[in-house]
């Protein structure tokens, strides 16, 4: 567990994931009595790429026009 001062946590905001990622935990201190504790809340999952998505879909038997045209004229 890390303990930063709210200066340090200001100043490396944008650093949090990283240090997180390493420690686990991190404690805010104001004049050296803690005052918050961030977590993390779980990892993240990798984005899928638009190819495994697609690969996953079911097959389209409908040209996608047709039924553009259908659900536009109410049919």
């Amino acid at each position: 567990m890390k303990k930063l001062t709210i200066r340090e946590t200001r100043q490396g905001l944008s650093q949090l994931e990283k240090i997180l990622s390493q420690e686990g935990e991190v404690t805010i201190t104001r004049r050296g009595e803690a005052i918050a504790r961030v977590v993390q809340i779980g990892k993240q999952r990798p984005i899928p790429s638009h190819q495994d998505l697609r690969k996953k879909m079911r097959p389209v038997r409908k040209d996608s026009a047709k039924l553009i045209r259908q659900d536009r004229d109410g049919r």
